[in-house]
């Protein structure tokens, strides 16, 4: 990425062009299209990373008998499409009493897309943040059996930390693999003002795509505590982070971070 203006002349520049490192909203009413009416600003959509499905053949390898567990463990959107995807090319029926416990309230509710949503038997944390999931956790952790579903390159160190040290009984189940996409021309020809990162693996693609990226003045928004922990690893500077309370999702975050400028 191209860019040699000063972190202070930067910051005191109003933002023009913003990079949201996902794909871009089918919908126009998404709110990210009326933050840029809003303030005038240009978004750009390009995922840094691309999610390539570890195939059935390839998942019974790993000796996982997704019938015997109570429970399953989403971070993301993502891991609930692989999750039924595979339980359906390896002919598994999820049993009705299965518990889901989802990062997120909005992952959660994603979950109404593969199943009939009881709230008796789908928990998230209140915040977005690992420790109201291991609140979610704790709560039912004596008698339940954990799935973890997660990326092959990706899991959460800090939620099987949590879960050893917890003596709960639980197994990853890697169904899908993330790998960097190409993304070094949208990088080189752009001047982004601010840069929104999602996953771990999206901070390892900037670097990937720019091994020598600087950040010089570009302001730097994480979604999730794992985002922003790799972000600050990387040496970069965190400007914008979410969730938070009072801004449960990276628009929310954006636009207060719009309203201070």
């Amino acid at each position: 990425m191209t860019n040699n203006r000063e972190s202070t002349t930067r910051a005191s520049e109003k933002v023009k062009k913003i990079l949201i490192t996902q794909p871009r909203p089918e919908s126009e009413k998404s709110p990210y299209f009326e933050l840029s009416r809003k303030y005038n600003v240009t978004l750009d959509f390009h995922p840094l990373i691309r999610l390539v499905p570890i195939p059935a053949k390839e998942f019974r390898k790993q000796k996982v008998d997704i019938a015997n567990y109570t429970a399953v463990i989403f971070t993301s959107r993502n891991a609930i499409d692989h999750f039924f995807r595979t339980c359906e090319e390896i002919k598994v029926n999820v049993s009705q009493d299965t518990k889901y416990f989802c990062i997120t309230e909005a992952v959660a509710l994603y979950l109404q897309k593969f199943i009939l949503y009881r709230k008796r038997k789908v928990f998230y944390g209140a915040d977005g943040s690992n420790k109201s999931l291991f609140d979610a956790f704790s709560k039912h952790k004596a008698n339940e059996k954990f799935l973890y579903v997660c990326s092959e390159n990706q899991q959460d160190n800090d939620i099987c930390t949590w879960l050893k040290e917890n003596n709960c009984e639980f197994t990853l189940a890697f169904m899908y693999r993330t790998e960097s996409n190409d993304v070094k021309e949208v990088l080189q020809k752009n001047d982004y003002d601010i840069i929104c990162l999602f996953t771990p693996s999206s901070v390892k693609s900037l670097f990937d795509n720019v091994p020598k990226f600087r950040q010089n003045g570009t302001v730097i928004g994480a979604f999730g505590s794992n985002t922003s922990k790799a972000v600050e690893e990387a040496g970069l500077k965190l400007g914008i982070v979410a969730p938070q309370p009072q801004m449960p999702s990276m628009v929310a975050a954006l636009e207060n971070y719009l309203q201070g400028q």
